[in-house]
């Protein structure tokens, strides 16, 4: 089933070669056909994130038959249905985790990866749910094992994937301690409801952490940094701590003392959610609607947009995600 008048081409996004932001210009491309077990959404906004950011500069080894168009997450109105879609219907309005696509016009999306639009949500907001939420979910929960009254430290306080473990602590019970680079981006991680927040250049996180949690240190470690930071991770958990590494900003490599995770009894984890298989993603989806999607519909949870863009101005949103003056997401919309 089909909505009428979709175009045969469209304009995205698709560099044809790595480089700086001034890479990123409009381009004409074929609209994508949805295959059995996707639909097709006409875009209304997508999501920019870190990733994105890291596949422009040919830093990000895309999976196997992803498209080379960025944008791993959108919101929009279904257009067409391929084989065996059930669920869903020509009409709706859904924001979905994609492997690739989200900067165009027109995007497939694994019929699995789909969730409403929370009522009443903007698309630009929508648009800006999925990735954070599929990994901080996945992470935090299925790798973390996180238990409400739990004490978690979050590295990048205030970027997309920092407001989001703000509001999964909030909406589950986990007391989040943050870490962001001004005092400014503190106040804004408390105003958005961290229990605390480290100005890690004017403060040692590593002291602030024990002196917060009486010596006892956190429970578990959600790390977008890696390198040197990883050690002074080890050195805030407590006992039976869990350390989940989901990017590496300071590298892949960390010189860790094995004694401490011996005598602390400490899990070191983490995971890459792009490569995972559709039935894994659709899992996540299927908990996410169910547990946190009604928080937003009833106003405990807001979506926190920091900027939107045209999709024309893919560069400039590149350039504002580089400087990390942002709190919340970055959003295009189309």
């Amino acid at each position: 089933m089909t909505l009428t008048a979709i175009p045969a081409t469209m304009t995205a996004i698709d560099p044809a070669a790595p480089g700086g932001p001034e890479v990123l210009q409009p381009v004409t491309r074929p609209v994508p056909q949805p295959g059995p077990g996707e639909v097709l959404v006409r875009v209304a906004a997508a999501g920019v994130n870190r990733p994105d950011v890291l596949q422009r500069l040919g830093l990000y080894p895309m999976p196997p038959g992803a498209p080379t168009i960025p944008g791993l997450e959108i919101a929009g109105t279904v257009v067409a249905l391929g084989d065996g879609v059930e669920r869903w219907r020509v009409g709706d309005a859904v924001c979905a985790l994609v492997a690739g696509g989200g900067y165009a016009e027109y995007c497939t999306a694994p019929a699995g990866q789909c969730l409403a639009v929370p009522a009443g949500m903007a698309m630009q907001d929508a648009a800006g749910l999925p990735e954070t939420w599929f990994t901080v979910w996945s992470n935090v929960m299925d790798r973390g094992h996180a238990r409400p009254g739990e004490t978690m430290l979050v590295h990048g306080g205030t970027s997309g994937i920092g407001v989001t473990a703000i509001q999964l602590g909030q909406a589950i019970g986990l007391a989040v301690i943050v870490t962001a680079g001004s005092a400014d981006k503190c106040a804004a991680a408390l105003r958005l409801g961290a229990a605390h927040a480290i100005d890690y250049n004017a403060q040692d996180f590593v002291a602030e952490v024990a002196r917060i949690t009486d010596d006892r240190g956190v429970d578990l470690v959600l790390d977008m940094v890696g390198g040197d930071y990883v050690p002074r991770n080890l050195k805030c958990l407590a006992d039976d701590g869990r350390h989940v590494s989901i990017a590496f900003q300071r590298g892949t490599r960390a010189d860790l003392d094995l004694m401490a995770v011996m005598r602390k009894r400490l899990t070191l984890t983490g995971s890459m959610l792009r490569p995972r298989p559709i039935a894994f993603k659709a899992a996540i989806a299927e908990t996410l609607e169910g547990v946190i999607w009604p928080e937003y519909e009833a106003g405990r949870l807001t979506p926190v947009t920091d900027q939107v863009f045209p999709l024309a101005e893919a560069a400039d949103a590149h350039r504002r995600m580089e400087a990390g003056a942002h709190v919340g997401k970055i959003v295009l919309t189309i």
